[in-house]
């Protein structure tokens, strides 16, 4: 989840309680949401205006990695990332692991949203060449492979994907000590050459579609 403007800071309080041990509670996730639906949308499908991802339909591991990421301070920590930096405030208010899963059970039930192609410029042809390098990890459709805890690809809006490959590329995200995953990214985002190389496999990769109902991450 990453938020593009500072309108969640208004809400944060909504985050600060934790919730007792036990079973996921959708409607306790519903009311954690509020905060988040106020960049992301309450159906959570984003809004590029303010550079708020599609968040809706996530697998649960992965938003339960990336919240934690952000409470740890493991992204959104880099001065040129200010839209993480908001999202990292905004993690760090969730109290507790409970909290954590609550919400990212109710973000993962809410029904995906592949968000329509908003950049142009990009060759899908030459981009399937560059994707070989992106099979081994996401998969030759970019479902991802859930048994190791990488995420699919294909369902995400092309300028966040494109966004978050240079920010890998610069070391802005993928740079801090004990991100191992965030490591292994930024090597593979360091091989695309130039932005061209960056739009032409982003273009690929949002002419996929989803084969297994999942939403993407990254």
């Amino acid at each position: 989840m990453r938020v593009g403007v500072g309108v969640g800071a208004a809400l944060l309080v909504g985050l600060s309680f934790s919730l007792p041990s036990s079973a996921v509670d959708e409607a306790r996730g519903k009311q954690l949401f509020v905060v988040c639906s106020a960049c992301h949308g309450q159906d959570g499908s984003g809004n590029p205006g303010i550079q708020a991802p599609s968040i809706a339909g996530l697998d649960e591991w992965y938003i339960e990695r990336q919240l934690n990421k952000f409470r740890s301070g493991k992204r959104g920590k880099h001065f040129d990332d200010p839209g993480g930096e908001r999202m990292r405030a905004i993690a760090q208010t969730i109290s507790g692991e409970d909290s954590v899963r609550e919400l990212a059970a109710y973000i993962a039930y809410l029904p995906p949203v592949k968000p329509p192609p908003t950049l142009t410029g990009g060759d899908p042809e030459r981009g399937a060449n560059l994707f070989v390098a992106c099979v081994a990890c996401h998969g030759l459709n970019g479902d991802g492979n859930r048994n190791l805890a990488l995420p699919a690809i294909n369902h995400q809006a092309d300028w966040y994907l494109l966004t978050q490959l240079k920010h890998f590329k610069a070391g802005i995200r993928g740079g801090t000590l004990g991100d191992q995953a965030g490591a292994s990214m930024r090597a593979m985002a360091t091989t695309l050459a130039d932005e061209q190389s960056m739009l032409d496999v982003v273009a690929y990769i949002t002419s996929l579609s989803p084969g297994r109902g999942a939403s993407s991450g990254y």
